[in-house]
């Protein structure tokens, strides 16, 4: 489950990370009321469940005579598709620095990593892809209770060291919050010291309960729809949809969109088992995407279909270009329906997204 953005700041302030003073308000004259303790100058943040929400709009400057007004557009706005219910206003710092920091779990050796960048952002991700070596990180083994010094130094470089006890309270909450990533992007440097000055939670879903989170975020139509059916949705930033069937396989769709320096609008598992009316409503969301102009569905058939597939994805009749890799059980007979009706079918996942590529370019 990924946190709201004022429900992280809440839970890293309790682990004695700085935030900036802050409030949630649900109606834009709330604000007035806040004015003489947060500041004169104010940033106003929609709490919306979507990637990339500053360059959607969803991130606001406001001064204190224009702050009513700026909260009014604010929440009349739809953030990528998502209705803008609640703010978190907060002050506005004066930074000297933004930097960056993450820690998620490592599937290669099972243990949390560290990730640490000297410029923080929104361009973080293009600027990690244009200099792999613009991220330094570290692994740390879960049996330890703070990032050994030594693990600091090394992940700090020649950043201020006065940043090494944020990122130790980060590593306690993501511990601690059985977190599948904790992230501040940015982090930030100031006059009066270290600020998150956003913050990002995502907690496993098995660990909601020991946690005592309750499950209070609001959700798209388009999740809703998902969660109807039963699919393991995530909305992404980018243009390319996914289908697949299992995690892993598509995990692995998104991942070489990635390697090919493309952007993956969503995760989408139909599970197995899918028939026709399932792929079928899995395409029609998928495609309802803003900005979707390319599918990509890799799916294979063991209790799954390929005809059934294939008819599904015939009966969604969408827009968007949908090509499809499929192997296994009944493969010849969807892909003659395929064919029937001018969709492509390739051999191999590497030539669907490379296809897919093409269309989204």
């Amino acid at each position: 489950m990924k946190l709201l953005e004022y429900e992280a700041k809440e839970i890293f302030s309790k682990y004695g990370i700085p935030v900036p003073k802050g409030v949630l308000i649900r109606a834009p004259e709330e604000v007035t009321a806040h004015l003489p303790r947060i500041g004169d100058a104010v940033v106003l943040k929609a709490q919306v469940d979507v990637g990339g929400r500053g360059k959607a709009g969803g991130v606001l400057m406001a001064e204190d005579a224009t702050a009513v007004e700026t909260a009014r557009e604010l929440f009349s706005r739809e953030i990528k598709g998502v209705p803008v219910r609640s703010i978190l206003v907060e002050e506005r710092l004066a930074i000297a620095h933004e930097y960056y920091v993450s820690i998620a779990v490592d599937r290669s050796s099972r243990q949390p990593v560290v990730l640490f960048a000297d410029a923080g952002g929104v361009e973080i991700e293009n600027a990690a892809m244009a200099d792999e070596s613009a991220v330094r990180r570290v692994v740390v083994s879960p049996l330890l209770r703070d990032i050994p010094p030594f693990l600091m130094r090394e992940l700090l470089g020649g950043a201020p060291k006065e940043l090494a006890p944020t990122i130790n309270s980060l590593y306690h909450a993501f511990q601690e919050k059985d977190a599948m990533l904790a992230e501040i992007n940015p982090l930030v440097t100031t006059p009066q010291g270290v600020y998150a000055a956003d913050a990002k939670l995502i907690i496993d879903d098995n660990a909601l309960a020991r946690q005592g989170i309750a499950v209070n975020r609001d959700l798209s139509e388009r999740e809703r729809e998902a969660e109807k059916h039963g699919f393991s949705y995530v909305e992404l930033d980018g243009s390319i949809g996914v289908i697949g069937n299992g995690a892993g396989l598509t995990m692995s769709t998104l991942d070489l969109i990635e390697y090919y320096r493309g952007q993956a609008a969503n995760f989408l598992d139909v599970g197995g088992g899918a028939d026709q009316e399932r792929v079928m409503h899995a395409v029609r969301l998928v495609a309802s995407m803003p900005g979707v102009n390319v599918i990509v569905v890799n799916l294979l058939g063991g209790i799954t279909r390929c005809d059934e597939v294939a008819r599904g994805i015939i009966a969604a009749g969408v827009a968007p270009t949908v090509i499809v890799r499929m192997a296994g059980t009944n493969e010849e007979e969807g892909r003659q329906l395929l064919a029937e009706h001018g969709y492509r079918m390739l051999e191999s996942m590497d030539a669907a997204v490379r296809a897919a590529m093409e269309v989204a370019a």
